[in-house]
């Protein structure tokens, strides 16, 4: 029995093997490296936008539940949509404005129309609301001041203007105490909102907010779109829904109306685009197992070039584990450091594109860097398997003979 090579004389040996062909060795790692680059690329975006999403979808704040016509179907379709149900009112927001842990309440009626002053005009989106609004949705008044708290059923005919609608429509020039046309009717400007931005393809600074009761006369409607529902930081989402449902359940006499907390709005978004972001790594995640294709192909030419090299280390007494294990670490190696390229690659290409595009959100995710990493070891472990098997199962004298 002869002890063979110590692991240590293993690693060297590999290593040696490894530099002493650095073109066929860096076109076997660089398929690992195209392969990982584009999983940090992809899930970095795809994580980005997630986080800019949900960003996005809660800066009117986590305590807020809206309140919509019509019972949810099993179809995700609201029974509002179709108009045979019954409508929500002013009076119901007004109910729920007296409902225990209620701060305040917002109706929302939405609507497009043309706003008219001073020879321009602006088709924009009209949102008829109440005078609590800038605090349900955390909205602040940049001029002026909100929609006044008047009779619900009988406000009088005032506008608040977006930061986008009063530039395009009133230039530097102040539009408080002005006069413009809403689809028609007449409106006087009593404040302008702060910039808020887009949320969801919505752009709330190029818009005019006016009363609800105006905006349901306004395009003929009779059902109010939403009722936004700010509460207190103390009561749990779900014991506020309870509380509405019976509110509303007590005026309806049934269920007619569908009750989503913000909660689980985000809940339901971030799941989406986590597995978005996941379907999206997946993708990139091909190019690993065609660098996995490569290093197969690769070691498997490694072992018919090497195979006087295996029969004089068997003739020197390494057995066949030794051999497997040799080319078998050659391969995790080969895999391992393409996967390390790809993952300085990977996050430079991110740098760069983040500081090219600073509007594009991209966020490198350290867990999906890691599990990158993981797999491509694994596909050099699986691709090496193979070649080393048959490396290690040549006969030794044959094997001498090949030279």
């Amino acid at each position: 029995m002869t002890p063979g090579m110590r692991p240590s004389d293993l690693i060297q040996f590999a290593l040696r093997a490894i530099l002493g062909h650095r073109m066929r060795s860096g076109l076997t790692m660089l398929g690992i490296t195209v392969g990982i680059t584009a999983v940090i690329l992809l899930t970095a975006i795809g994580t980005g936008i997630e986080r800019y999403v949900l960003a996005e979808f809660t800066q009117f704040g986590t305590n807020l539940i809206g309140v919509t016509p019509g019972k949810t179907t099993t179809h995700g379709i609201s029974g509002g949509v179709l108009g045979n149900v019954r409508p929500l009112l002013l009076s119901d927001a007004a109910a729920l404005a007296r409902t225990a842990g209620v701060e305040a309440i917002a109706p929302v009626v939405q609507g497009n129309a043309l706003v008219e002053t001073g020879g321009r005009e602006r088709r924009t989106m009209v949102l008829g609301t109440g005078p609590a609004a800038p605090q349900v949705w955390q909205f602040p008044v940049a001029a002026g001041s909100f929609l006044p708290a008047d009779d619900p059923d009988s406000p009088r005919a005032m506008a608040v203007l977006g930061s986008t609608l009063k530039s395009e429509l009133f230039g530097t020039t102040s539009p408080l105490g002005a006069i413009v046309r809403i689809g028609g009717s007449r409106f006087r400007v009593v404040g302008v909102m702060g910039s808020k931005g887009q949320i969801l393809g919505f752009d709330l600074d190029d818009a005019v907010y006016v009363p609800a009761n105006r905006a349901l006369e306004l395009f003929n409607r009779e059902s109010l779109m939403e009722i936004d529902v700010l509460y207190e930081a103390g009561v749990p989402a779900k014991v506020m829904g309870e509380r509405i449902r019976a509110a509303l359940l007590a005026l309806h006499g049934e269920e007619d109306f569908t009750i989503t907390t913000q909660e689980q709005m985000t809940d339901v978004l971030g799941d989406v685009l986590s597995k978005l972001t996941l379907a999206v790594g997946a993708l990139g995640g091909i190019s690993l197992l065609v660098g996995g294709v490569g290093i197969l192909t690769i070691m498997t030419i490694a072992v018919r070039d090497r195979t006087a090299e295996i029969g004089l280390l068997r003739s020197l007494g390494s057995g066949r584990r030794q051999i497997f294990a040799l080319f078998v670490g050659e391969a995790i190696v080969l895999s391992a450091c393409g996967g390390a390229a790809g993952l300085l690659l990977g996050w430079l290409l991110a740098g760069v594109i983040h500081l090219l595009v600073p509007a594009l959100p991209v966020q490198a995710s350290w867990g999906y860097a890691a599990l990158a990493e993981a797999i491509s070891i694994l596909i050099g472990l699986a691709a090496g398997v193979l070649p080393a098997m048959r490396a290690a199962g040549l006969d030794p004298v044959e094997a001498l003979r090949a030279e």
